[in-house]
């Protein structure tokens, strides 16, 4: 296992971060004894990035995760998120706003049995609360020493930038990482989110990495599903036929390999620009070693293509309508192709556009 920086910052995390929604989920998830031995395994493997949530398992995750980790603590990068119902009759137990940080942040404390979170993440933003209220109130909460750094998940890229412009002129805490859903069967974050974290050295952490399970090889059209969370609400039949031919494409691929698709789609994550760390989660032992293999794949040119091809997204307006214009000359004229820019790499651009 390799480290990344976490975008702007100097924490130091795994390059695979370990999701832990399944932690206490019953029937679904995994029993406290199984999800210790899915810690282990990923400790073992030189995993230190753990991602958990107040709204996991009714808090069960969080209390799992507290209790399994014990004295080692320390040793591990622990992320938590606040902003979603805690009690959905109290209209002050949900939000982005102050009171209800720092309400569940207290609890998912003691929950964690710990005194302080490396990170913490805004769930999903709220579209109620300003941001001035939110960057202060999260700020308030690094002085005090029970937060270390923060996150945004589930937000629009302009209130990110936003945000981190208003903490930049304040002297608050900035976020230094964002989390959105990501993966070869869903890129459409790659019109904004994913320039814009680029663009301001932020960390892109990517939930549902497998797309829904679709890239596990277990959706094949010619066959159903047995589990995971497309088992009762989608079958292949009724999965769109782009993202069938994705799994193919990736099937093919990761055979080529000697891969299973699943390491394969999240090596592909793991190659994108930036800081792109997938948020891997699993019911056994057995899932999260198989997806740890994914750290030993390595993709070349003509494989990484193929897949971008047969993933590929219009970016749509203005994107679209810029990059054609880039390749006119009322824009730039006639020297685009002699200027070396070297920020372009930083904005979301190819560099030979």
């Amino acid at each position: 296992m390799r480290y990344k920086l976490l975008g702007n910052s100097g924490l130091r995390v795994s390059e695979l971060c370990l999701g832990t929604m399944t932690f206490g989920e019953e029937g679904w998830g995994s029993s406290k004894e199984e999800s210790g031995r899915v810690l282990q395994a990923f400790a073992e493997a030189g995993g230190n990035f753990v991602d958990t949530a107040d709204f996991y398992s009714g808090g069960k995750s969080e209390r799992f995760l507290g209790e399994l980790l014990g004295e080692d603590r320390d040793s591990f990068v622990v992320a938590t998120k606040y902003t979603l119902a805690r009690h959905p009759q109290d209209p002050n137990a949900t939000g982005n706003h102050r009171k209800n940080l720092v309400q569940a942040l207290d609890a998912s404390l003691k929950r964690l049995g710990t005194d302080y979170v490396d990170v913490l993440w805004v769930h999903q933003w709220d579209f109620f609360t300003p941001i001035e209220e939110v960057m202060r109130a999260l700020d308030d909460q690094v002085r005090a020493g029970k937060v270390l750094y923060v996150g945004i998940s589930d937000t629009p890229a302009w209130v990110v930038a936003r945000a981190n412009t208003m903490a930049e002129a304040y002297g608050w805490t900035p976020f230094v990482a964002t989390q959105a859903q990501y993966s070869l069967v869903e890129r459409t974050v790659e019109r904004e989110l994913v320039p814009m974290a680029q663009a301001l050295d932020l960390a892109t952490t990517a939930w549902s990495p497998l797309g829904m399970g679709v890239l596990t090889g277990k959706y094949a059209a010619t066959t159903s599903p047995a589990e995971g969370r497309l088992a009762n609400s989608q079958r292949p039949n009724s999965l769109p036929e782009r993202n069938l031919e994705i799994a193919r494409v990736v099937g093919e691929v990761a055979a080529e390999l000697g891969a299973t698709p699943a390491q394969l789609a999240l090596a592909w994550l793991m190659s994108r620009p930036g800081v792109v760390i997938p948020v891997v989660g699993a019911r056994q032992e057995s899932q999260l070693k198989e997806n740890l293999g994914a750290v030993d794949v390595k993709l070349n040119r003509d494989q990484l293509e193929r897949l971008d091809q047969v993933s590929a997204i219009e970016l749509g307006f203005p994107h679209d309508f810029l990059m054609a214009m880039r390749r006119t000359n009322y824009v730039l004229g006639s020297t685009l192709d002699r200027i070396d820019n070297h920020r372009a790499s930083r904005s979301g651009l190819p560099l030979n556009q």
